[in-house]
């Protein structure tokens, strides 16, 4: 989840520059939690700061053979992805405004740039994958401005993987805090608006912005959606891969553009819409 975004909410949208500061970026350095969003109404939303802190998976890994040619993971937080990728050859960029994200990915051998999916980004329209991931779909608080910039970003017929709430049909817009209720000594960060999305609400805005859905599958308590622009396409693949085996693995030909970039992963464990953490 991008929670270190800067600039997290669409042009002409303002909105504070949440995560430059820190909770965030202390859980980072230390790769620790427990580490939260919090409501304004008090809802805490745990992250999963460990996992994001260390390499890939093999859920992840069911993902990342779905990509296709260059890569762009709009925010990779810590960097495990696109590390993962540097390292199998794979032309791959992060992008994330937070400092400690960034510096992170770097360290694990990625590319990352301190950036925001709203701002101008190297190669526009010409990657050929894009990740949206650990609850990324929520920056800005706006999925379906969000999902109208990926469109952008992407190649004519270029792919979008989403990660989204399993298949409850939660379809959120909160303003939240970073927080670590652990630690009596730690601030919250200032608020920023942000979203929360199942996979119907997601395929429902999908289908306004103009998105085929390529596929949707579910590992390791996790749930996906692959979406392809329908520029190239003759039409959506509406096939059901509920399982976690690798898909197809695809050569990367293209070269992406020079830079270096990151934004902050965080997803929740396996979160329910009514199912909050205790606040403490």
């Amino acid at each position: 989840m991008s929670t270190a975004h800067g600039t997290t909410t669409p042009p002409g949208v303002p909105g504070p520059r949440p995560w430059s500061a820190d909770p965030y970026s202390d859980a980072l350095v230390t790769g620790r939690g427990p580490l939260f969003l919090r409501r304004t109404d008090g809802w805490l939303l745990p992250l999963e700061v460990e996992r994001w802190c260390a390499r890939a998976d093999a859920v992840d890994l069911t993902v990342l053979g779905r990509c296709e040619g260059t890569v762009l993971d709009v925010g990779c937080g810590p960097g495990r992805l696109v590390a993962e990728l540097a390292a199998r050859g794979r032309p791959a960029l992060g992008i994330d405004v937070s400092e400690a994200a960034v510096a992170h990915t770097a360290r694990l051998g990625g590319q990352a740039l301190r950036r925001s999916v709203f701002e101008p980004l190297p190669g526009e329209g010409r990657w050929d994958t894009a990740l949206l991931l650990d609850g990324n779909v929520g920056i800005g608080g706006d999925p379906a401005a969000l999902l109208r910039r990926m469109a952008q970003l992407l190649t004519p017929g270029g792919l979008l993987i989403v990660e989204t709430l399993a298949d409850v049909d939660v379809d959120e817009r909160v303003s939240v805090h970073i927080v670590r209720v652990a630690d009596p000594r730690s601030t919250a960060g200032p608020a920023f608006p942000w979203a929360r999305l199942g996979t119907p609400a997601l395929l429902r805005h999908a289908a306004r912005a103009g998105w085929c859905r390529e596929g949707q599958w579910s590992a390791g308590g996790r749930s996906f959606v692959a979406l392809r622009n329908r520029d190239g396409r003759d039409g959506p693949d509406d096939r059901d891969d509920r399982d976690d085996r690798n898909s197809r693995s695809t050569s990367s030909a293209a070269e992406p553009p020079n830079s270096t970039a990151v934004i902050s992963s965080q997803r929740a464990r396996k979160p329910s819409p009514e199912s909050p953490v205790a606040n403490r």
